[in-house]
Order: C-alpha cells, then sequence, then structure tokens
C-alpha cells in the first residue's frame, strides 16, 4: 500500500517543476512578436539551445548531488559569473575558449553526475566560474543589435536560474521519490551529450 504522505510530497514536488518546463514553450511561442524586445531575446536564448539547457539542468543536478548544504551557491556564483561573460560577448572582447568551454562544461558535469564525485567547494566554484564565463559569453555575443543590453541580460540570467532550479528539483525528485540512481544515469546522457559535439 503506498504512503499517502509520500504521495502528497511528490505531487507538490511536480507542481513546483512542471511549470518551469511549460515556460519554455509559452516563451517560445512569443519569440518574434516584437524584435525589439530585449528581456524576451535574452529569456529565450539559453532555452534555444539543447547545450545550454543541458548544461544549465546539470549545474542545478550537480549541486543538489554535491552540495546539499549550501545548495544554492554553486547556482548564484554561475549567474553571477555569467552575467559577467555576457558583458565581454556583448562588447565582442575574443574569448578563444568559449565555446569548446561549453561542450566542455556537458562533459565534464555529466561525468561528475554519473562518478558522483564531490569536489571541494573552492574548486567546485572555480569549475563552476570557468563554465559560466563560456556560457555567458555565447549568450552575449549572439545578442540582436536591435535589442537594449540590460533587459537581454536580465532575461538570460532569469532563464538560466529557472533551468539550475529544474535541476535541482529534479535531482530532489529522483532521491526522495525514485532513486538517486537516475541522477547518474542523467550524468550519463549529459556526458555523452558533450562528449558528442566535441568530436564534431
Amino acid at each position: 500500500m503506498k504512503n499517502p504522505i509520500s504521495q502528497f510530497r511528490f505531487s507538490r514536488l511536480l507542481v513546483l517543476i512542471i511549470p518551469f518546463w511549460i515556460m519554455p514553450s509559452l516563451v517560445f511561442a512569443h519569440t518574434g512578436a516584437d524584435p525589439h524586445n530585449g528581456w524576451l531575446h535574452g529569456f529565450s536564448h539559453p532555452l534555444s539551445g539543447l547545450d545550454h539547457v543541458l548544461a544549465m539542468v546539470a549545474v542545478g543536478l550537480w549541486a543538489a548531488q554535491a552540495h546539499s548544504r549550501i545548495i544554492w551557491l554553486i547556482p548564484l556564483v554561475f549567474v553571477m559569473v555569467m552575467g559577467l561573460g555576457g558583458l565581454l560577448g556583448m562588447i565582442t572582447l575574443p574569448i578563444a575558449f568559449a565555446e569548446y568551454g561549453i561542450t566542455l562544461s556537458l562533459f565534464v558535469l555529466g561525468t561528475l553526475l554519473a562518478c558522483r564525485k564531490h569536489l571541494p567547494l573552492s574548486a567546485s566554484i572555480i569549475l563552476i566560474g570557468l563554465f559560466a564565463l563560456s556560457h555567458g559569453y555565447a549568450h552575449g555575443n549572439e545578442m540582436p543589435q536591435n535589442v537594449s543590453m540590460f533587459p537581454y541580460a536580465a532575461g538570460f540570467m532569469l532563464a538560466t536560474m529557472l533551468l539550475h532550479v529544474c535541476g535541482i528539483g529534479l535531482a530532489l525528485l529522483f532521491r526522495n521519490f525514485i532513486s538517486v540512481s537516475w541522477i547518474r544515469f542523467s550524468g550519463i546522457i549529459i556526458a555523452f551529450y558533450g562528449g558528442f559535439l566535441m568530436i564534431q
């Protein structure tokens, strides 16, 4: 017989996660309605590529798996450093490793998840910071010329944080209601996709 308390907790967690999966489709449905809407362009940009989506979810998964006591620190560091990377991309300061950093972030974060590898906090922050710089640069460098910088940056930073929340929610869902092996399986998929991009 199923525990009604566990079912209630599971349902409540699903209610929190589902809106974040629906939101991207709502954004895409309106993208292009106003070509000068910098916030909308910025918000939709991290959701427009599978590499960005998987990397952002992986950050949330890894934060929940490896740093459960300071679960929000890793995502917050990522978003702040990504904002700096976005600024560098907007002013077109060349960063040669940006594209490699994006694919490498998928492979490394996926591998860490698959192996359940916990790094020291300082090493985690440095690693996340480097990946955030790469992703932020890509967002900033691809900013349309006819949109405002600050709404665009606010949009992609908010979308990124929501994807982090999705990752954290999935990690809690797997850990509390299904099995932690699903986190490792997610890491394998993410690492495989990163490796696939690296050899292209």
